[in-house]
This record gives structure tokens, sequence and C-alpha cells, in this order.
């Protein structure tokens, strides 16, 4: 997978990207990170990239020219041609696990960070194909919830996470919060591991592990668990 960032600040990423899952996911080829610093695309002495917007108000707004020039540098460089531009934003669809599987599916990605109160809208009616959110709160920049969408992405690709069934049976997979987790000793302090997980009765554990998933995603996510009911 090529995942190319388009950011005012992309330096935020660098470390991030170079420990854990991450890490080793490029070690084995799996993936390659391209950040893309717009203000290297700037043609003041200064490297502006942001300017007061029209009509007034607070906030700077990051300027078009810069983008535009990065975007179409790239997109010829690296034949990103067909690749959507995924847009950082707090007006796009709220990202979900189910849209971080539909994104470990592709080949390339292209995401673009916002900064400061926002970007010039020219750069997304011409440029932008999606926008996305990874929560109803307002960070500095998009630079961190490109971090979000890419750590979540690169961790399903075959071969990120040694086992994979991990990956399969996270919170949200299914629809449900995952269930509880316990490992050695047995008893801690006098806080014993439930008599079913080492019962080595398979059945038993599957059902004791649904019936702690409802039970938690009722309790902590009802929005969830209404939408689990739906469907089944």
């Amino acid at each position: 997978m090529e995942i190319h960032v388009v950011a005012a600040f992309p330096n935020l990423l660098s470390s991030a990207l170079n420990d854990s899952i991450l890490k080793r996911a490029q070690a084995k080829n799996l993936v390659s990170f391209h950040f893309h610093d717009i203000r290297d695309y700037t043609t003041d002495k200064h490297h502006q990239v942001d300017d007061y917007g029209y009509g007034g108000g607070p906030g700077m707004i990051l300027k078009p020219e810069p983008i535009f020039r990065c975007l179409e540098d790239i997109y010829e460089k690296f034949d990103l041609k067909g690749t959507p531009v995924t847009l950082m934003s707090a007006a796009g669809e709220v990202y979900t696990q189910k849209k971080a599987i539909e994104y470990s599916l592709r080949e390339k990605m292209v995401l673009l960070c916002g900064h400061y109160k926002g970007i010039d809208e020219r750069v997304i009616t011409t440029w932008v194909g999606e926008e996305i959110s990874i929560g109803d709160y307002i960070l500095t920049g998009g630079e961190i919830a490109a971090m979000v969408i890419i750590d979540s992405v690169v961790r399903l690709l075959p071969g990120a996470i040694s086992d994979i069934d991990s990956a399969e049976t996270d919170s949200f997979q299914s629809g449900l919060l995952d269930h509880p987790h316990y490992t050695r000793p047995a008893e801690f302090k006098g806080l014993k591991v439930p008599d079913v997980l080492l019962s080595g009765n398979h059945a038993d554990i599957d059902n004791w592990r649904l019936q702690q998933s409802l039970q938690r995603t009722r309790q902590q996510r009802p929005d969830l668990y209404e939408k689990y009911n739906l469907m089944y």
C-alpha cells in the first residue's frame, strides 16, 4: 500500500510511523509513506501557506495555490490518477472500523490535512473526493486525524500483525465491543479469572464471550447495541 500525506506540518507524523506495527509493516514492504509539505510549494520567501479569510472573522485559512501545486505534482510523479483525495474534515463522514476495512483494500491513498481555521473551498471542490472526521471534536490540524486513519488501516494489511485473528476479533469488527480479556496468573490479589475460561470447553467460552460483548455494548454503547439488534 502507498500512502501519501499532504500537510502543513507533516513532521507531526514521522515519529509515530517509525515504531511498533507501523515500523514493521514498512520493513516488510507492506506499506510506504510519502510526506508532502505544502510549504515546499510556496513561492514567497516566507513560505506562507495561510492567509486571512475573505469576509472577515477570526482564524487563518490555508491558501489554495501551494496545495494545488502539490497535488498536481504528486499525482503526476506517483501516478495517482483515479486515487481520491481524502480530506481530514470536521464536516466529513464519521470514521468507523468498516471504513478502515474499506481503506485497507486500496492500493494507494492520499490524505489531505487541513490546519488553522480551514482550507480554501476551491481546493475541496476541485480535488477532494471524500471527507472524513474521526469524531465530533476539533483538533489543531488534520495531521493527528491522518495518523489515526493510517494506524487503523495499516494494522489490517495482511502480514502487518502476526496474529490476524486478533484484528478480526477487535471491538467494532462484529458491530459489538470486545469481551473482557484475562492472562496469567489465574488469581491475582484475590481476583480470579472466570472459571469458564479455564474449562477448555471452547463452545462455552465462545458463548461467554458473546454474552459479555452483548452486555458490555448494551451498557457502554447503547447506540451500537441498537444497531446490532437491527442487523440480527
